[in-house]
């Protein structure tokens, strides 16, 4: 049943989960639980929608490049799949396979340990049954660039999909309005034995259960474990610690533009690296589009009136003396764009503030940077596309000069995939998690989502945050019934 706690303060005295965070991964992981007979709590600190008083709490600073870090998340139930775009594409066998340079590790497990939970994932996501990933386009040629795979989700709205589900399953209790403020935990034991949550008014409660999992996204799950004082005082969440650290994106380049082949079909292409160009080039993997722009598109709340002021634009030719968060082209416009994984970085991080939010929550900076290793993936993404499209006589590329020679400052956007702030990893001494997505020297604290991503590839995370969310499901299932303990 779905309760809002700022007016129904209805915890039971303990339950089995508590789950931190309505979106896809903590709805994925609230149903099977309690489907699986468990007592459930899962707890989202906005409302049905969006509100300003829900939202303002995400606010945050940002250094290094421009992140837009409130402006790409949303804090009500179903998150960010309330605006998600539907695109999925999961991750390959050489994900896991290839470390990234530097001296952090990759996966501390095989593709296989995911890779079975693709059927379930494609499923909730309402991807047809048996369907392939398949590319739209030929192959560029040259055994650099594959055309890119992937599918469109409807796209698949958690809330709105789940919405029977989430009031009438059994054992599951979804408070909305119920902020997590802090985590207790116990050195003794080694478990987290409380969250402590809070309504809009400062109403605060311990909410009690046998196992807690953060979903709330990259950038709160670290600042969940950086709020809690007795996870600082154990050495857990340290400040100097990995927790926060290795904050990854996809690389959202302005590579150039390119005029193409007269008589050529202006339909997009996409393509995606191969792994013999990440083995030639010792790079990170990328997709790249090609599109010629038919029309100005806008999207979001205020799609009408951006469409409108782009499009007057373009008619004026002004569209280079105007700056939009969103950078748009005009008509016949033959634009580039990518999505190129970003590489672990410890100094790409999330950190806390001294200043408080209204729940008395220290707020977060993000320092979004990319390293060294980062611009020559660009730089050898952007130079063999532009000689292969050349030679497959497509067209001709013109890349922005940033792209070939980094010592000029890299103009480039985000793309809203936060990860990587609670890696995943074999020891404490390359990450937070270890291959079961257990908090390292805790009992009881789990992670879910993107956050505990050691590498990101170049694949939409929505579809893999779930995979790992479906396994999550299992390990816990396994855990509870081998201890033998009775449901709450």
């Amino acid at each position: 049943m779905i309760k809002d706690y700022q007016t129904q303060k209805e915890l039971r005295k303990a339950y089995d989960f508590c789950i931190v965070g309505a979106g896809p991964a903590g709805i994925t992981l609230g149903l099977r639980l309690a489907k699986a007979g468990w007592h459930v709590a899962l707890i989202e600190g906005g409302g049905r929608e969006h509100s300003e008083r829900s939202h303002s709490l995400y606010t945050c600073t940002s250094t290094g490049l421009e992140l837009y870090p409130a402006e790409t998340r949303l804090r009500f139930l179903g998150g960010t799949s309330n605006h998600w775009a539907g695109r999925c594409r999961p991750f390959t066998p050489s994900d896991f396979a290839v470390a990234p340079p530097g001296d952090l590790p990759g996966w501390p497990i095989p593709y296989a340990e995911v890779e079975r939970y693709l059927p379930a994932a494609m499923d909730i996501v309402d991807l047809p049954k048996g369907e392939d990933f398949h590319p739209l386009n030929a192959s560029l040629g040259g055994g650099d660039f594959d055309a890119d795979a992937f599918l469109l989700s409807p796209p698949t709205r958690f809330a709105q999909k789940y919405a029977t589900e989430l009031e009438e399953t059994d054992g599951l209790d979804v408070f909305i309005n119920c902020n997590c403020v802090d985590l207790e935990f116990d050195s003794a034991s080694g478990s987290v034995t409380a969250a402590v949550v809070s309504d809009y008014d400062l109403h605060r409660e311990r909410l009690v259960a046998k196992n807690y999992v953060l979903a709330t996204g990259a950038i709160e799950n670290a600042r969940q474990l950086l709020n809690s004082k007795s996870l600082q005082e154990a050495g857990i969440a340290n400040k100097e610690g990995l927790v926060g650290r290795c904050f990854m994106e996809h690389l959202n380049v302005d590579l150039g533009t390119f005029i193409l082949k007269s008589g050529l079909n202006t339909k997009g292409r996409q393509y995606y690296t191969t792994d013999a160009f990440v083995a030639e080039y010792r790079a990170g993997k990328g997709n790249v589009s090609a599109t010629v722009v038919d029309e100005v598109q806008a999207y979001g709340r205020t799609a009408e009136v951006k469409s409108f002021l782009e499009t007057l634009t373009c008619d004026w030719g002004i569209a280079d003396k105007v700056q939009w968060i969103s950078k748009f082209s005009c008509p016949g416009d033959g634009v580039i764009g990518t999505m190129i994984e970003q590489f672990p970085n410890v100094q790409s991080r999330i950190s806390l503030l001294d200043e408080k939010d209204a729940l008395g929550v220290a707020k977060v900076n993000v320092n979004w940077v990319v390293s060294p290793e980062d611009r020559h993936t660009i730089k050898c993404i952007g130079s063999e596309l532009a000689k292969q499209f050349a030679e497959a006589q497509l067209g001709f590329i013109k890349l922005n000069e940033y792209v070939y020679d980094t010592s000029v400052p890299l103009k480039m956007g985000p793309h809203a995939h936060h990860m990587g702030t609670t890696r995943m990893a074999a020891s404490a001494q390359f990450g937070v998690v270890d291959s079961d997505c257990k908090v390292f020297d805790t009992e009881n604290l789990y992670m879910a989502g993107s956050s505990i991503f050691a590498t990101g590839g170049a694949s939409n995370p929505t579809m893999p945050l779930l995979q790992f969310a479906l396994r999550l499901v299992d390990h816990l299932n396994d855990k509870m019934r081998t201890a033998g303990r009775t449901l709450v």
